[in-house]
């Protein structure tokens, strides 16, 4: 398995738009994200770096 990168939770959100997922909304210091075709929805904390286990749990 490849090693992931160390990426922000704003870069993480960018990723996930481009492949589908919009910001449904914002609470407190997460943002929710949802993709409707197929339905999947994911939160991601606003941090300025994801640890790799939140990372790897947040890829669909």
């Amino acid at each position: 398995m490849s090693k992931l990168p160390k990426i922000s939770g704003k870069d993480c959100v960018k990723a996930l738009e481009k492949v589908g997922f919009y910001q449904k909304r914002w609470q407190s210091s997460h943002i929710i994200l949802r993709r409707n075709e197929p339905f999947a929805q994911v939160v991601v904390p606003a941090l300025q770096e994801l640890a790799t286990g939140t990372l790897r749990a947040i890829i669909p």
